[in-house]
């Protein structure tokens, strides 16, 4: 059976089939979307859809296996203007009983390598790893086309502000060198 709501996608692992995946599909509607949107920090989610299969992966650990597609609309980081996105990602999480050791016991946590794995509790949340698979997959620094930045010059009064062609001093050299050769060209 495919769940098709905000308010499912919280699987308890009791009642997993070991034998078989279970599939699913998440699509949030307008209160569910906005909810996202602001904890993400976007201006606007428009779409979202997260479907895949909750598979079992050996004696004790379960597999995610999911394509997440959204449309986000974030601010520009050079005109604040809205930024369109479109995002199509797989999405694999590996949840285990027993997790790798990596490290002694200490108050440190050590990241695994694997970045999909996860430790196994009594649920599955779906909900959180969509959350977090959308929160990775967007774009650090949304920049329409459009968007420059404008040219600043700060100088002493009486003084010309550097531009960019003042501070290559290499081209510098080469036209001292030009001028040294007798080309002035």
């Amino acid at each position: 059976m495919t769940e098709h709501s905000e308010t499912t996608g919280r699987f308890r692992v009791a009642t997993l089939k070991a034998n078989r995946e279970q599939p699913f599909e998440i699509t949030l509607q307008h209160d569910g979307l906005a909810r996202l949107a602001r904890d993400l920090g976007l201006l606007d989610l428009r779409k979202l859809r997260f479907r895949g299969s909750i598979k079992p992966e050996g004696q004790a650990d379960w597999r995610i296996e999911a394509t997440l597609g959204a449309t986000v609309v974030q601010p520009c980081v050079v005109s604040l203007e809205p930024v369109t996105t479109r995002i199509d990602e797989p999405v694999i999480r590996r949840f285990l009983r027993h997790m790798p050791d990596h490290a002694p016991e200490t108050d440190e946590i050590e990241m695994p390598e694997d970045e999909t794995i996860e430790p196994l509790g009594e649920v599955i949340d779906l909900h959180a790893v969509l959350q977090e698979a959308l929160a990775l997959a967007l774009p650090p620094y949304p920049k329409r086309d459009d968007a420059a930045l404008d040219q600043t010059g700060f100088a002493a009064p009486g003084t010309t502000p550097l531009g960019d062609e003042d501070v290559k001093p290499f081209a510098g050299l080469a036209s001292l060198k030009r001028k040294m050769e007798g080309d002035d060209g």
